[in-house]
């Protein structure tokens, strides 16, 4: 399995995120010719470049607004104070990126709706699309409710929409073209303090990141300017499947995007392929509860109502209870992702009271699956492999049983057939 991993040690903004993908080895002729599809290269040009933060060698990246005063950049996720002196019309880093149309401002705006309808009507391929307006969305929709307004009536302001566009379209081509199977991030480190911007002092993160930060893993430091700009929490919130640094890997590319700042620490962002070997232990949560005032039928039922719920594995053990009474232990095998809502159907569907959580590890089979034919039918069987090995499998008991019932035979003979077979295929 191919997974890219964002390593956010510093932060993550726009212009970091294409730097990084592009030092990984995105074709840059691709970026750019990909991105004509927006029909916005009158508006600005790339300013591409190598260079060393900290003694390590990265891509730097500037979108660089053909109106802009010389000296001005976008995405300036580490560098930007200095702009805040002049009353210029731009946005602060990217805590500015959106703005409520409730005021004049000197330039024209462009809508959320407006940047949507441009991406869909663009030649960009499906899935830069689809990529494109999530990250959009999940921006738009964060600042419109710091903004109390909803999406439709989000504007983005145009010295910020242009690179704003650029980087959020360019993180999606750049994804597409490296097709991960998976892409994980790490935890986010958030900054202090305060910043000045258009709307005047806003406290560091920016409303507009923390908000879209909101159920992603993040921790605090002592840095007092942005380390996470609206447009990297986007990317973040509308890419990652999980945050997440362990498990077996074999690095295959890595690469920097830097940032505009220099401090202590390398301000970079490091990304890196890797392929997953898959895992063969992971975590499963039991949960138990004692009953012994149901019927056996009403339990039946509960039993069914958890396994199409998704539990792993639902089952009874006989058990004495207070007062010698006979009574019953349920118990559920489930994924931790599970756990809530399975729980909320025992305490809805049983008589208990409370329930009793176990976290415990197991190892599995890595698992494939394939169709046997025997008796003129088809029986979906489970391969269970140790080290991509097949070493056992199982058929399906209801295929085995309906075939069973066709030919009158009985139901160990079809077993023992697809077992046969089976092994005649050495998927055993």
């Amino acid at each position: 399995m191919k997974v890219l991993y964002f390593d956010c040690f510093s932060g993550i903004s726009g212009d970091m995120t294409l730097g990084a993908l592009l030092d990984l080895g995105v074709s840059q002729a691709h970026l750019l010719e990909s991105l004509k599809a927006l029909k916005l290269e009158d508006e600005y040009h790339f300013d591409i470049k190598k260079e060393l933060k900290n003694g390590i060698m990265g891509t730097l990246v500037d979108v660089v607004l053909h109106h802009e005063e010389e000296g001005h950049h976008h995405d300036n996720q580490h560098d930007h104070h200095h702009h805040h002196e002049h009353n210029h019309h731009h946005r602060h880093d990217e805590a500015a990126v959106a703005h409520v149309h409730d005021h004049s401002h000197e330039h024209e705006h462009r809508s959320y709706k407006s940047i949507v309808s441009m991406i869909e009507d663009s030649s960009l391929n499906e899935n830069v699309k689809d990529l494109s307006k999530r990250i959009f969305t999940v921006i738009g929709e964060a600042e419109g409710k710091i903004h109390g307004k909803p999406l439709e009536e989000v504007h983005f302001h145009e010295v910020g929409a242009v690179d704003s566009i650029v980087d959020i379209v360019g993180a999606a081509i750049c994804i597409d073209a490296l097709k991960p199977d998976k892409i994980v991030f790490s935890k986010i480190p958030l900054s202090k303090g305060f910043v000045k911007c258009q709307h005047g002092m806003f406290p560091l993160p920016a409303p507009a990141s923390l908000e879209i930060l909101k159920d992603v893993p993040v921790y605090f430091t002592d840095v007092k300017f942005e380390l996470v700009t609206p447009t990297g929490a986007g990317i973040i919130k509308a890419l990652a499947d999980s945050f997440d640094d362990s498990g077996d890997m074999t690095i295959e590319k890595i690469g920097y995007g830097l940032g505009k700042k220099t401090y202590e620490k390398p301000n970079v962002l490091r990304v890196y392929l890797y392929n997953e070997k898959k895992k063969i232990t992971d975590q499963v949560i039991e949960i138990d509860t004692n009953i012994d005032d149901m019927t056996g039928e009403q339990l039946g039922y509960v039993m069914d109502l958890l396994l199409e719920a998704g539990a792993l594995d639902v089952y009874f053990t006989p058990i004495h209870m207070k007062k010698n009474r006979p009574g019953i232990k349920l118990s559920i095998l489930c994924s931790p992702e599970k756990q809530q809502e399975l729980t909320q159907m025992l305490l809805t569907h049983t008589s208990t009271f409370g329930v009793r959580y176990k976290r415990m590890d197991r190892d599995i089979l890595e698992r494939d699956f394939i169709e046997i034919k025997v008796f003129n039918d088809i029986v979906h069987c489970k391969i269970g492999k140790l080290d991509g090995m097949p070493i056992k499998v199982e058929p399906e008991y209801e295929d085995c049983k309906r075939i069973a019932k066709a030919n009158s035979l009985s139901i160990a003979k079809v077993f023992n057939e697809v077992l046969s077979e089976a092994n005649k295929t050495k998927t055993h």
